[in-house]
């Protein structure tokens, strides 16, 4: 599942952690907007952030092989 840790400029302690199956991050000039299947569900000005980071677990899947030469 997509989550994304938001860590504000200037509010250490209030940092935001946003997670949604269809969870994505758009960055504009002004705005960090996250939408998801319905739409824009969160937006914060690009000037209060301090960074965005996704920590979601990595999904499980196939170990990829090497192919021999």
């Amino acid at each position: 599942m997509p989550a994304y840790l938001i860590v504000h400029n200037e509010r250490r302690g209030e940092d935001a952690l946003l997670e949604d199956n269809t969870l994505t991050v758009d960055f504009t000039p002004d705005w960090v907007i996250f939408q998801d299947e319905a739409g824009a569900c969160f937006a914060v000005p690009r000037e209060q952030i301090r960074s965005v980071m996704r920590v979601d677990e990595p999904q499980d899947g196939p170990a990829l092989e090497k192919g021999g030469t």
